[in-house]
């Protein structure tokens, strides 16, 4: 808006002993009454952000409303950039010309200088109200003294209006952004043609101390306007800055940033909807199209003066700049020398409001409708122009028109980017934009349906998810946007609150058997048409009943219409064979380097303490199986008052010895379980009289447990330690590790396809192997893995397993217990459908793909995710919405068979801006995670990571096009909704699974892969792009929270200050990292020790102290485990510590030796934008 005081968050107060020559400036400050939002004049309603003016003394009434006009062009962060929002912790790099006489298109610029902020770790943030509740929090932390977040304060804590928001100075010369520091404190000069009236204090809205004597005059808050000029003309003092105000002295801890001036005009249309301006014929032009010419004042104007064409800086027809704004009310993009005076009305002249064209009226565009006009009333009219001083555009040189239309745009921008921003449609240059990482957590982007369904319950983004949010109208508006169409899924997931429903008749469509949901449409009370092939079908008589108030009626009360996620009990027709029992089988590496590990006890330990808490019932059976060379089963039927072994030599064609007793009832048997378990260890232990045989017979004892089990189905959990290399499957090393660093990364296909087909066959035995890996040497996990990908189940893996080691125990005991006693669903499989015209092409997780759109889930785990892309056959254009239903049929740990059914409805988007802006970025990372992974397993990790990078490039060629900018535009601008893209992106470039350069194990890069692949979104985020927080920063939590929320840091040395200690999250150890400069007090009391030497180099427990500290430090642990399958580890490092490498390697915005650091990564992606 016009006269929205300047915006704290883009730049701080900076320093300028060099005030800035004034001129008459009421050329250029006449804003027509039509580019504001009526009934900006002195009130403010509810949708407003904007406070109440102050009463005006007459004699400063015009300085007043030249100031309110005015304020636009020097209260915009993103000037001369209009449609880009500067957000995070500092502004835009833009840099001021250096003074010159000469034009602006002869001055030079030397090279960039950039600072970083001296001490932005101690953060006092208090949240503020945001135009869009939906938008990030703008506030960076270098800043979170400053009240203002993303508009101006709320009147009650608004100042007077000789604040500096109302000073009459033009924005002539202010200081840089930085956007890698804080710029310095601005004087600038006065007002012309006014009279001086006394110094006005002003208040200072920044936390740094500067040293000088008090401030006097206008002083830059927080705004990012760059200057053009220095010499802009005489002197003349004014009533915010008198003759003898004395400029502030002193060092500038922080000098300007210089370089080339980043900003630019436009003379263009935005979109395709509007003409090209022409730089022969200039007139008003409108919403829809250039107005005809008009004489005498009239009711549409562009600008208060006329202004002189700047040749370059504007752009020929056809071929509009980068991030031009929309035509606004009153406004003419076609600002040039050759606009006839008599387009120019006096300001005084009334405006009908009833004539004023407006911005869009949504997301997808069309005028403005008068409800708007009603919130916002008509602005009063302002008499300051029979004040200002004579035109004189005609006598100024063309650095002063570029000067004024430069403030044009400026104007132009603010009011724009207000609406776009209100819409989520507002855009960010990335490359003046350094933090751009929100820092307290985002809700998922909201799902906007039409009126018809806006109420209706959609499904949570955290079990439902695509990567875009309005679902293109045709395939060819989808190559367009160049995003990936995929959705993610995590069916079945821990839920607090599921509707669980018994019906003898389940409601599905007879045509494609979709179950009845919130999207349905009922033609009456006895029919509804599927929402998905649009067939309508007979409700039955049951349906009606409603079971919560017990009585029929309206059968849209049902609770299968009332939520989006819902479980039904399955009668008998959906069942082939009675409900399997609960059957569990452990197969155990007892080879040589298994017993040195020590796994064995720990393993034990942890089944026998949670041999109760096995999901099952009274069915639930159990089996053991060991091996070496050799493979060892043991007996603990009835009539045995202890297990017996049993071993079998021949590996090659194994058999079972006693079938009928190797797998027993748990609850009639528990004695011997427990007997058994107690005396495996033992009998695994290193032998005194010799070592035990090196080989490990894992393909047999596969082979032996398939035909175990294959009569019920169940779950086969593998513990292996080395590289199997006897018997059926035998493997041999293929790593060298000399080549761990080489770009060129092999052997990450499977060497032999035995596991493959094993775990195929366990598929369809309704059996599903997970493999636990404790390897101290190459053990081919890409091999290995097979046994797990095709048959449901999972990987986890602890590299370099000790048990001499306490955190690899803590690990495994965590990791054990997790997997022993969550839920767990067999015989499963799931169907997702999708609306008549989309259909699944590829499917990304751990299965079996049965048929087309039939996953096969052995085993289904609350733990595990599951992504597919979609792609689009038909025009979906006559459609309102699209919908995705996923069903997961299973059969509980209870005996039950039980449908949990999923349903998603999206919006469409008919052009290119609403789908670049309805991507939801999150997702998009978790598929392309998932298809990189596939990619590298069927072409190389060359082309995978070739990919990655494409996407980001892709995304922002794409958002180029919409905006039809040019090639050469400066800067690289994105949409909100796809801001963090390449900052994840670069991220995962830099994980174990995609690195190159570093030096990494084969087995962890293959581990980390298969992480990536089955993890759900929220988990495989937080591996991606790690959590830091600054520990010293914790405050006692304001209600309603329960703990601490410290904001959260941009992964780079940068933030991390020597007087502070941090904690980095990433969802599988959390490393806190303590600085030499801590103040000892802290030390004392987070961590119990005077001073910062007393630590450890590794820390391995945190001790929890009778201390404030100590609590909320605790409280904040506990409450980001709440959130995961089981507690993280925890490290605690120095930054003197020779393992501190453990906490920089995960700084993923820095440059490495051998990856980009996060600006450069920007500007490689930069030249890959077409």
């Amino acid at each position: 808006m016009s006269n929205l005081p300047p915006n704290p968050f883009v730049s701080q107060p900076g320093a300028n002993a060099n005030p800035v020559q004034a001129f008459n400036h009421n050329q250029y400050a006449q804003v027509p009454l039509g580019q504001l939002p009526p009934g900006y004049g002195g009130l403010k309603d509810n949708n407003s952000n904007s406070p109440l003016h102050g009463t005006i003394s007459p004699q400063n009434n015009a300085i007043q409303n030249i100031n309110n006009f005015n304020q636009s062009a020097s209260s915009s962060p993103a000037f001369n950039q209009p449609g880009l929002v500067q957000g995070g912790m500092q502004g835009s790099p833009m840099r001021p010309f250096p003074q010159s006489s000469k034009p602006l298109n002869q001055i030079s610029s030397p090279s960039p200088v950039f600072v970083s902020n001296p001490n932005p770790y101690t953060p006092n943030y208090q949240p503020q109200k945001q135009i869009n509740d939906n938008v990030p929090p703008l506030v960076p932390p270098s800043q979170h003294n400053q009240p203002l977040v993303n508009g101006p304060p709320l009147a009650a804590s608004m100042p007077n209006p000789t604040s500096s928001s109302y000073s009459p100075v033009p924005p002539l010369n202010r200081p840089p952004v930085g956007g890698y520091g804080p710029s310095s404190i601005n004087q600038y000069g006065p007002a012309p043609n006014t009279k001086p009236s006394g110094p006005q204090s002003l208040p200072i809205q920044h936390s740094t101390q500067f040293p000088g004597p008090p401030l006097a005059g206008p002083t830059n808050i927080g705004t990012s306007v760059p200057p053009v000029s220095r010499n802009v003309g005489p002197s003349v003092p004014g009533p915010l800055n008198p003759p003898y105000a004395s400029p502030i002295s002193g060092p500038v801890t922080n000098p300007p940033i210089s370089g080339p001036h980043m900003g630019f005009s436009v003379n263009g249309p935005r979109s395709n909807a509007l003409p090209p301006n022409s730089a022969v014929e200039a007139r008003p032009v409108g919403l829809n199209g250039p107005l005809p010419p008009v004489s005498g004042p009239p009711k549409q104007f562009s600008s208060a003066n006329p202004l002189p064409m700047m040749p370059s800086v504007s752009s020929p027809p056809g071929q509009p700049y980068l991030n031009q704004p929309v035509s606004q009310p009153g406004l003419n993009s076609n600002i040039g020398s050759n606009v006839p005076t008599a387009l120019i009305p006096p300001m005084n002249q009334n405006i009908p409001v009833n004539q004023q064209a407006g911005p869009p009226s949504g997301p997808t565009g069309g005028p403005l409708k008068s409800n708007m006009q009603s919130r916002y009333p008509q602005m009063p009219q302002a008499s300051y122009n029979q004040q200002s001083a004579p035109q004189q555009s005609t006598k100024y040189p063309q650095q002063y028109n570029a000067q004024g239309l430069t403030q044009q745009m400026g104007q132009l921008s603010v009011t724009k980017q207000g609406f776009d921003q209100l819409w989520g449609h507002h855009m960010i240059d990335l490359l003046q934009t350094r933090h751009i990482l929100p820092e307290y957590p985002e809700d998922p982007p909201e799902i906007k349906l039409g009126h018809q369904f806006a109420d209706s319950p959609n499904c949570s983004p955290e079990i439902f998810r695509c990567t875009l949010n309005k679902i293109p109208e045709t395939n060819s508006l989808l190559q367009k946007s160049r995003l990936p169409l995929g959705i993610l899924i995590h069916p079945f997931k821990d839920l607090n609150h599921l509707p669980v429903i018994q019906c003898a008749t389940i409601v599905r469509c007879r045509a494609c058997r979709t179950y009845i949901n919130p999207f349905v449409y009922f033609v009456d009370a006895k029919r509804w048409k599927c929402n998905l092939c649009y067939r309508v079908n007979d409700l039955p008589e049951e349906f009606q009943y409603d079971p919560v108030s017990k009585s029929y009626g309206d059968p849209s009360r049902r609770p299968e219409i009332k939520s989006a996620t819902i479980e039904f009990i399955a009668p008998g027709e959906y069942m082939l064979r009675p409900p399997q029992p609960a059957v569990y089988l452990f197969l155990f590496d007892v080879s040589q380097i298994a017993r040195d590990s020590g796994y064995l006890q720990v393993v034990c330990d942890v089944l026998m303490s949670n041999l109760d808490q096995l999901p099952g019932d009274a069915r639930t059976q159990i089996g053991f199986i060991c091996y070496d060379t050799h493979v060892h089963y043991y007996s603990m039927g009835e009539g045995l008052a202890r297990p017996k072994e049993m071993t079998v030599l021949d590996i090659d064609d194994i058999f079972l010895p006693s079938p009928e007793s190797l797998l027993v009832n748990l609850g009639e048997r528990r004695e011997a379980v427990c007997a058994l378990l107690g005396a495996l260890p033992a009998r695994a232990a290193p032998a005194p009289r010799g070592p035990a045989p090196p080989a490990s017979a894992l393909g047999a004892a596969l082979q032996a447990a398939y035909r175990l089990m294959a009569p019920t189905g169940g779950r086969i959990t593998v513990f292996q330690t080395c590289l199997p290399t006897a018997g059926p499957g035998a493997l041999h090393s293929r790593e060298d590790p000399n080549a761990r660093s080489s770009k060129d990364v092999n052997h990450l296909n499977p060497a032999t396809d035995f596991y493959k087909r094993l775990a195929l066959d366990c598929s369809g035995a309704q059996l599903s192997i997970d493999l636990f890996l404790l390897n101290s040497q190459y053990s081919d996990l890409a091999t290995l893995s097979g046994m797990s990908k095709f048959s449901g189940g999972s990987v986890y893996h602890v590299p370099l397993y000790s048990s001499a080691r306490p955190q690899h125990v803590r690990t495994l005991q965590r990791m054990l217990t997790r997997y022993l006693t969550r839920k767990i669903g067999f015989e499963a499989v799931m169907r997702v459908r999708c609306t008549r015209g989309i259909s699944i092409h590829t499917f990304h997780g751990n299965f079996f793909v049965r048929s087309t759109d039939l996953l096969s889930l052995p085993n289904v785990s609350p733990d595990v995710g599951f992504g597919m892309q979609l792609t689009i056959e038909e025009s979906l254009s006559d459609l309102q919405q699209v919908c995705f239903q996923a069903a997961l049929l299973y059969t509980s740990s209870k005996g039950e068979r039980r449908i949990r059914v999923h349903t998603l409805a999206l919006p469409l988007a008919s052009t290119l801006p609403e789908v670049l802006h309805a991507a939801d970025q999150h997702c998009i990372i978790g598929l392309v995670s998932k298809m990189a992974v596939d990619r590298c397993v069927s072409a190389s990790l060359a082309e995978a990571r070739e990919a990655l990078t494409n996407v980001a490039a892709d995304a922002l060629s794409a958002h180029r096009l919409a905006q039809n900018a040019p090639a050469a535009a400066p800067g690289l601008p994105a949409p909100a909704a796809l801001r963090l893209l390449p900052l994840y992106l670069l991220a995962l470039l830099k994980r174990k699974a995609f690195r190159t350069g570093t030096s990494t194990r084969l087995d962890d890069r293959v581990a980390d892969m298969c992480s990536l692949k089955c993890l759900p979104l929220e988990q495989l985020l937080r591996l991606v792009y790690p959590a830091l927080y600054p520990l010293h920063a914790l405050a006692p939590p304001a209600p309603p929270h329960d703990a601490p929320c410290p904001p959260r840091l941009h992964l780079s040395a940068e933030r991390i200050n020597s007087n502070g200690a941090y904690l980095l999250d990433d969802g599988e150890c959390m490393i806190i990292y303590v600085c030499h400069g801590v103040a000892p007090a802290f030390l004392a009391d987070a961590f119990g020790v005077s001073a910062h030497a007393q630590l450890g180099d590794e820390g391995r427990a945190l001790p929890r102290l009778d201390t404030e500290p100590s609590a909320l430090l605790h409280a904040f642990i506990d409450k980001l485990n709440d959130d995961r399958p089981y507690a993280s580890e925890i490290l605690i490092l120095k930054d003197n510590s020779p393992s501190r490498h453990l906490f920089l390697e995960r700084l993923v915005d820095d440059r490495v030796e051998s990856a980009f650091s996060y600006y450069e990564f920007l500007q490689h992606i930069k030249s890959l934008v077409k």
